[in-house]
């Protein structure tokens, strides 16, 4: 009913829930909805942002929320937290995640009380650009002197298609400079790239480089060169021993080599020598071992550390 025929002394008429208030002052007066302002969106990445705001509970206990979503309609909502019951704004904050990069959304913030829902204004902000970022790997890894080695990944972030990305490589003892290596490359529509090397001869390290500036740079792979190990080995003589005999590439003569015998899932040593000069290009062995019939053996050659690495054949079994 709005007004009464009561004034006070002063003339003003009074409302009928200040009257109630004076007469009856156990009486519950009406709540009134809760104040609300929307505020600017901080931390605003590319999946993620926090909303602000600020709620005045206006002296009755007070919930709000966000809703949020790429137009005014919002459709998604933050979970609900409490405001409290007091008479001033407080400043709230809500983060939320699982957004799309480069995406405009609308949000507001709402708060209610037992008088009812306040509502904030609309405002609006844009995520950002998914940064890009380089993954590498090279295959196979070691891979056999003169072979061909692949370095392959993927470019990801926003824009990821369709761009130029090059190999660089430093060879063995990896302390010279990074240098390209052959022309760039543009990644395909889901931002993968594949770079062959041919003729790897020693351990080398690898990385990509966007050719953008500044440059996006891979994290570093190295990847390996085994020696090409060709071995064989004859009938086992009366004595219980086989020949084994074989050759090595490139040539690395003096180099230690030994005939092992897998047991056991181990490598236990049999006999060992030295390779000796062969070719400009290789190094060959031979020896006599002792061998059992059944046994899978292998030859290992050793190197002390360098830009090869110590290597096993293939595995000989023994008949």
């Amino acid at each position: 009913m709005g007004r009464i025929g009561i004034t006070h002394r002063l003339g003003t008429a009074v409302s009928s829930a200040t009257l109630f208030a004076v007469l009856l002052p156990g009486a519950a007066v009406a709540a009134t909805p809760p104040t609300v302002s929307t505020g600017g969106a901080g931390s605003v990445s590319f999946g993620s942002a926090t909303l602000n705001g600020t709620v005045n509970p206006r002296g009755t206990d007070a919930s709000y929320y966000f809703q949020y979503g790429p137009t005014r309609a919002y459709g998604l909502q933050t979970g609900i937290l409490d405001a409290g019951a007091g008479t001033k704004g407080v400043h709230v904050a809500i983060a939320v995640g699982g957004l799309q990069p480069l995406t405009r959304y609308h949000y507001r913030l709402v708060a209610i009380n037992s008088g009812g829902p306040g509502f904030g204004g609309d405002h609006a902000f844009t995520t950002k650009k998914v940064p890009l970022s380089l993954a590498i790997f090279g295959s196979p890894n070691p891979v056999l002197y003169g072979g061909t080695a692949t370095i392959q990944g993927t470019l990801a972030g926003t824009g990821n298609a369709n761009r130029a990305v090059v190999l660089q490589a430093t060879p063995f003892p990896y302390t010279a400079a990074f240098v390209n290596i052959g022309n760039p490359e543009l990644t395909n529509a889901a931002g993968g790239f594949s770079f062959p090397v041919l003729g790897m001869v020693q351990g080398t390290e690898f990385r990509v480089v966007t050719t953008t500036n500044p440059p996006v740079i891979s994290p570093d792979v190295f990847e390996s060169v085994d020696l090409r190990v060709k071995a064989a080995a004859g009938r086992i003589g009366p004595r219980g021993k086989a020949l084994f005999h074989g050759t090595v590439s490139p040539a690395v003569d003096g180099t230690e080599i030994a005939v092992m015998r897998t047991l056991h899932g181990r490598q236990v040593f049999v006999a060992g020598t030295r390779l000796r000069h062969a070719t400009s290009k290789s190094s060959r062995f031979s020896l006599l071992a002792k061998a059992k019939r059944g046994g899978v053996y292998r030859i290992l050659v050793h190197l002390p550390g360098g830009p090869l690495s110590s290597t096993y054949s293939a595995p000989l079994f023994l008949r």
